[in-house]
Parts: structure tokens; C-alpha cells; sequence
């Protein structure tokens, strides 16, 4: 598991158990749509649905996401500590039995063993990550649907910051070869950007696509809110149980911490280099079946 850098006063809070002042964190009076997710591994573990104003002077919820979050019995016997169960992240103290929402449970969470990732907001420009094999051929792919208004080729998922090509072909930086799509909900839906996805890589095939073999070719979704997270997963659900591939799905769901941009060169690689052998043997015959399938879609 990759974890995200802390710095000193996160340190303090999530791996020496430590408690942020009250009424001090970013998020006690904040009640925007989403979700909260550990701050050191990037695992969703509340949705703002259940949080609340306990007056407490820190984040409180009356429910977590199941399954997320660890209890143990605290070292001064009388508490009760909550850790992420991915990573064992301090998060706060749990109580019962005060009264204050009909659960009657307040999870006390500090701030900053926290990360908010925004819900769904209409009418505006959204973005996703895929990673589907080598960028130059999904980005050309993309650039053909409808709604898209740009795309980004770079590296995504790993623990390094701003990786050079260099260090992401070696397979071990922990990023992956992705895009980054930035489109208009209005024109083309996330379940639509999905379909496509699914359609033009295999996403049964860990760690390579073709000859392209390693984890930076990996399939993964790097989820920028809420809504995306639960259209992924039910969208893999559904090709599952219509056993559309005969083998298990490997893609990674994951939010997106940290996007770096691809050198130059990399971007809008195949209008640039339609005559390489690799954009006339691997990339236009995708383009041409994902004209046959997708021509709803297309542009």
C-alpha cells in the first residue's frame, strides 16, 4: 500500500495519536457534499450524509463507510480510539450512548487525519484519470468522444513527485501512464466515459496491455469525487455479473491524490506522429473500431 507523505504536525496527529486543538480544524464547521477519506492512504471513510454539528470543536459523524474504520479499546481504559482499518491512521475517539442524532454514535475525528473530496456540482467542467496502457493511445482515443474538452497525458498513482518518463518506464516509481480528462457532464455523462474505457483496453490483464508490460500499464480510475467513485464501481459490477469478460476485472479505483504532467513531447502524440509504426498498427485500428461501436459518441 502507498501512503502520502505527512507533514510534522500530521505525523503528530495520525501516527503518534496525537488531538488537534478544538475549533481549529478545516473541517469542523463544514458541510459541503462528498467525502471524507484518510489523509495517509487516500481510503474513503465517511460521506457527509452522516456528518453533524456536535459542538465538540471537531469533525463528528454518526456512521462510517462500512467496513473503513478500526475500534480499539483506547490506552487510558476508559476511550475508545478509531484507526483507519486500511492503514491503521489515527482518527479520533468514538462515543455512544450521548443522545445527539438518533444512531446515537459520535465518531470524533481530527481534521487532519482527513481528506474531503467534493460531491458531484453541476453545470461545470468535471475531470477523471484512466490508465489504460500507454497514454499515447488512449489519449487519441478520448480526443474523438463528444464533451471532451481536453486531455492531459501523465503519470498517476505513485508515491514520487513529479516523475520524469525515465523513472516511470522503470516500472518503479508506483505511477501509472494515465490521462486526464476534463469534460462537460452536459454533453457526455461519467457511465458513457466508462463504456468507452472498458471497451478499448483490457482491463483483465494486470500489470500490461499487449507488449506493454509493467505496472506504469496498469488499469486504474483515479476518481475525483464521490459520484465517479460509485459509477466505477457499479459500472464493474454490471460488465461482472453480465460476465461480459470471461476473466476477472483488475482495474484500481482509487481518488486522486496527485496528477504530474508528461513532457511535452507526449502530448497529442498520435496528431503529431500519425506515420510512427506504433500509431499505424496499434492506435488507428482502435480508432476505426471505436468508430464502429461508439459513432454516438464520437465527435
Amino acid at each position: 500500500m502507498k501512503l502520502n507523505k505527512l507533514n510534522p504536525e500530521e505525523e503528530r496527529i495520525i501516527v503518534e495519536k496525537g488531538t488537534e486543538r478544538p475549533f481549529s480544524g478545516d473541517y469542523d464547521n463544514f458541510f459541503k457534499e462528498g467525502v471524507y477519506a484518510c489523509k495517509r492512504c487516500g481510503t474513503p471513510l465517511y460521506e457527509s450524509k452522516d456528518k453533524f454539528d456536535s459542538g465538540c470543536g471537531w469533525p463528528s459523524f454518526d456512521s462510517e463507510i462500512s467496513g473503513s474504520v478500526k475500534r480499539i479499546p483506547d490506552q487510558d481504559g476508559s476511550r475508545t480510539e478509531i484507526v483507519c482499518a486500511a492503514c491503521d491512521a489515527h482518527l479520533g475517539h468514538v462515543f455512544e450512548g450521548e443522545k445527539k442524532t438518533p444512531k446515537d454514535v459520535r465518531h470524533c475525528v481530527n481534521s487532519l487525519s482527513l481528506r474531503f473530496i467534493p460531491g458531484k456540482e453541476d453545470n461545470k467542467i468535471e475531470a477523471v484519470v484512466f490508465g489504460g496502457g500507454c497514454f499515447w493511445c488512449i489519449e487519441a482515443l478520448f480526443l474523438r468522444v463528444k464533451g471532451v474538452k481536453k486531455i492531459t497525458p501523465g503519470y498517476a498513482g505513485g508515491g514520487i513527485p513529479d516523475p520524469a518518463y525515465e523513472q516511470v518506464s522503470s516500472g518503479k516509481s508506483g505511477h501509472a501512464e494515465v490521462i486526464k480528462i476534463e469534460y462537460d457532464p452536459s454533453v457526455v455523462n461519467f457511465d458513457d466515459l466508462l463504456e468507452v474505457f472498458f471497451a478499448v483496453h483490457d482491463p483483465t490483464a494486470l500489470n500490461r496491455q499487449g507488449n506493454d508490460v509493467g505496472p506504469q500499464y496498469r488499469s486504474i480510475i483515479l476518481y475525483e469525487n464521490v459520484s465517479q467513485k460509485r459509477a466505477a464501481e457499479n459500472y464493474i459490477k454490471k460488465l461482472t455479473d453480465e460476465k461480459v469478460f470471461t476473466r476477472p476485472i483488475v482495474t484500481e479505483i482509487k481518488p486522486l491524490v496527485s496528477f504530474y504532467d508528461a513532457e511535452e513531447y507526449h502530448k497529442d502524440y498520435f496528431n503529431k506522429n500519425k506515420q510512427a509504426p506504433y500509431c499505424r498498427y496499434t492506435i488507428l485500428p482502435k480508432l476505426s473500431k471505436l468508430k464502429g461501436k461508439f459513432g454516438r459518441l464520437l465527435k
